[in-house]
């Protein structure tokens, strides 16, 4: 196989997974070194394809989507239902974030696209001594959703509705906080 051919097998096992891959993962996938892989994301990025490190592994970015802002509103125990209810209809958690009087904006990425990484996350959560960031704002947050089309977000929008989970803006909340994005 060539250095080429490596290269694109990497973009594709990246696209196609439902959660971050190690470079460590991937040089076993592909039968090279994982400095092999460090230097074929340089190359792949230098070509123009977004590949993110995290601290969980290589994704692809997210050009090409697009996002909207919801605030939301629900208790700790309907955490999984709501995010769940996200990646379910096709959408991707991109964050999650607070906007406080005092502090302002307050925010974490999640970049969660499956039901595998919603239970990563809250397993995360619950094995350290973190709370949610909803917490600190009376259970009201924020989430920037991407997908692949605004029919998506607007069903995602409806299903939100349905199980009360939308929350109205408040007048010292930011406007486009509201307001679909691109």
């Amino acid at each position: 196989m060539s250095g080429e051919q490596r290269r694109e097998q990497i973009i594709e096992i990246i696209k196609n997974s439902a959660s971050p891959v190690s470079g460590t993962a991937l040089a076993k996938m592909v039968n090279v070194s994982r400095q092999v892989v460090v230097q074929d994301v340089a190359l792949i990025r230098a070509n123009g394809v977004d590949v993110i490190s995290t601290n969980r592994g290589y994704v692809i970015g997210d050009s090409g989507k697009v996002s909207r802002v919801f605030k939301v509103i629900h208790t700790e125990e309907q955490v999984e239902e709501e995010l769940n209810l996200f990646v379910d209809f096709g959408g991707i958690v991109k964050d999650v974030f607070v906007y406080h009087k005092v502090y302002n904006v307050l925010k974490a990425d999640m970049n969660l696209k499956s039901r595998a990484d919603v239970r990563k996350y809250l397993a995360e959560l619950a094995s350290g001594k973190s709370t949610l960031l909803m917490n600190v704002t009376s259970g009201y947050h924020y989430h920037t959703i991407l997908a692949d089309d605004e029919e998506t977000l607007d069903i995602i929008q409806e299903e939100l509705w349905a199980k009360g989970f939308l929350a109205k803006l408040q007048e010292y909340e930011p406007v486009e906080f509201g307001k679909k994005t691109e």
